[in-house]
């Protein structure tokens, strides 16, 4: 068997095969690029956290991001209220934790 392109047929068998495959490319990136993933291009919504704090020496929560707003506007949430989330280790103090810190700046700017 002769495997060099020195011949007619052999020369139209690679052009034809080149062109099936180009074909073969061509219709499976229009498909891929076609497909309608559930849920592609939705935002992720962020998730809820629940935290929980000391108040007055007790243990408050589960609260939301406005209630947590709500007892930092009161004064009985501030940088130094410890506060636990499920992302934490440990109880913290909130000034250490960014997202919550926010909210309690955010509750006063608000007054």
């Amino acid at each position: 068997m002769n495997n060099d392109f020195s011949s007619i047929e052999r020369l139209m068998e690679f052009g034809m095969s080149m062109a099936v495959a180009q074909q073969m490319i061509t219709t499976m990136n229009q498909a891929i690029g076609n497909m309608a993933l559930p849920g592609a291009g939705n935002p992720i919504p962020e998730p809820k956290r629940e935290y929980y704090v000391v108040v007055d020496g007790a243990q408050a929560g589960p609260l939301n991001d406005e209630e947590l707003k709500q007892l930092a506007a009161q004064g009985k949430v501030n940088a130094e209220t410890l506060v636990w989330h499920r992302a934490l280790t440990a109880w913290r103090r909130a000034g250490d934790v960014p997202e919550v810190m926010k909210l309690v700046l955010l509750s006063n700017a608000n007054k």
